[in-house]
């Protein structure tokens, strides 16, 4: 890695932070420059590196259960497409796995271990997937979650349909596998395609909302859609 080095501007306190500059380089792009710079710079990333998360996605996950409180103390947790782990994680210590709850991590890639989460490597759209989790939780589930995104193609009409259509095939899993009363938190983008998604929902759920934790970046057009109380 090499940084063009680092430029500074007063916080609020009128401490002086560095913000790191990258050097463009022959074997770099301005894209994955700007990525790295970001990187770099984020205090989330850092905060994720220090206390030991896989991804700065587990504040997003901590910021929504705070606010919303939906992981519960011995809820049964899925977690679908969690590599590399960072949600399953924050499940698993919010919902006191392994001993009182329970958190399954479903990826088609394989995941390192973590404590207190169970793994298993399939697809989720794989028809098999819905039994076989019910098979593992002896029953249904409280709590599904997915921070899954599509590839993106850098066309934001395209890329917008592809992750609307990862959600509705996310949110039908959890029709199957969720018991009454259970909570479906998925990431979605802003487009306006979502209203069929939203009106099918709110048949389904007593509670349907978009939330953005403040962990989202702010020039993201991510947002996450909280649907509870699910009448089964």
């Amino acid at each position: 890695m090499s940084a063009g080095g680092k430029r500074g501007s007063r916080a609020k306190d009128g401490t002086r932070k560095l913000k790191v500059r990258v050097k463009t380089g022959k074997n770099r792009s301005l894209s994955s420059k700007l990525w790295l710079e970001r990187q770099l710079n984020d205090p989330y990333v850092a905060r994720a590196k220090r206390e030991g998360y896989r991804s700065r996605s587990a504040f997003k996950l901590i910021e929504i259960d705070d606010k919303h409180r939906v992981l519960k103390g011995g809820a049964r947790v899925v977690d679908l497409g969690a590599a590399p782990g960072g949600w399953s994680q924050v499940a698993a210590k919010r919902t006191r796995a392994p001993g009182k709850g329970r958190v399954i991590a479903i990826d088609v890639l394989a995941i390192e271990a973590i404590d207190g989460v169970e793994f298993l490597q399939l697809d989720f759209l794989d028809p098999a997937a819905p039994g076989r989790l019910k098979e593992m939780l002896a029953g249904p589930a409280d709590v599904v979650l997915s921070d899954m995104a599509a590839n993106t193609t850098g066309h934001r009409k395209t890329d917008h349909l592809k992750i609307m259509a990862l959600v509705e095939a996310a949110a039908e899993f959890a029709r199957e596998v969720l018991a009454p009363g259970g909570v479906f938190l998925a990431k979605v983008l802003q487009g306006g395609t979502e209203a069929s998604l939203l009106a099918a929902l709110r048949r389904d759920f007593a509670s349907v909302k978009h939330v953005k934790p403040a962990a989202s970046r702010a020039d993201s057009a991510e947002l996450y859609l909280l649907a509870s109380g699910y009448r089964g």
